[in-house]
Formats: C-alpha cells, structure tokens, sequence
C-alpha cells in the first residue's frame, strides 16, 4: 500500500454538542492542507480544555475559519472517490458528518479506520513509534495537519517503507 492519506479533525470538546473546529489531511505525497471552521449556527459547546489544548479561541474560529460548505466541498474535491484514513475513526466520523451535513453535502469519499490497514506487527509498536516521531518534530501544538502528518510518518515508520514523507 502506498502511504494512506490521514485526515484528522479538532473539536470543540467532547461529547453532546461538540463540533469540528480544524480539519486537516496529508495526502498520498505527504502535503498537508488544513482549515479552521467558523461555528455555524447552534453550535455552542465550548470546552476551555479544548481551546487550551489547540491553541484556537472561538474568536479566532470567527474571525479566520472557513464556511463549513467550503471545506466540505474542498474535501470533496481533493478525495473525490478516495478512501481516507484517520485513527480516531468514531470522533471523526461522528465530526465529519456533522461538517457535511450543516454543509448541506454528502462526502464523495470514504472515511476509514487506520485500524483497518494496520498489521500486528504495525500495531505493537504503533505507539512507541508515534511517541518518538511526535519527540523528534518537537510539536508544541495540537492541530489537525500536524496530527494528520505524525500518523502518516508512523504508518511509514512501522511499515518498513524507507522513504521520507516532506511538506
């Protein structure tokens, strides 16, 4: 398998309410792309956690997302008929299809979980190997291209495939 192209979605918390707030890939050729997204109307869940964690206030969101309908049609574009893996695959999911619905859009690709092309091997040392490449890139924040990228470079790195993945 060639590398698989990971998405990842931030939120505004967990649980009832929660929404998507970042959603960000790195494709087949190890490019990222990512987009904050404006709250749409009745999405109020604000977990201050959450906002720590990302580094992203709802201000922000206001001030610098996109339109839902617009990041949706972008991931429609760019995986038109694609499958894209991610490794939280019910928060994701549950976060993608809310995107696409307050989009008013079905997604023209499959979301999968990375669980699925995962080997034995691959998963016993999944971890370990996360943990180094996220030490070795020193990240000091939690956003989706950045998230997106470290588990496309652990599934290289546990795969046994030689090739440096770049932006």
């Amino acid at each position: 398998m060639n590398s698989p192209i990971v998405i990842d979605v931030e939120a505004s918390g967990f649980g009832a309410g929660s929404y998507p707030i970042e959603v960000g890939y790195v494709n087949e050729e190890g490019k990222t792309w990512c987009a904050l997204i404006a709250p749409q109307d009745g999405w109020v869940h604000w977990d201050p956690e959450a906002e720590k964690l990302h580094q992203v206030s709802r201000e922000t969101l206001r001030r610098h997302g996109k339109d839902a309908a617009a990041v949706a049609a972008h991931l429609n574009d760019v995986f038109q008929n694609k499958t894209v893996y991610t490794d939280a695959w019910m928060n994701d999911f549950t976060w993608m299809n809310l995107l696409f619905e307050v989009a008013g859009m079905q997604p023209h690709f499959k979301l999968e979980d990375l669980r699925s092309v995962l080997t034995d091997e691959q998963q016993a040392i999944w971890h370990e190997e996360k943990q180094a490449i996220m030490d070795e890139l020193k990240l000091d924040r939690h956003r989706a291209s950045t998230d997106a990228k470290v588990i496309q470079l652990t599934w290289v790195k546990t795969s046994g495939e030689n090739r440096h993945l770049t932006d």
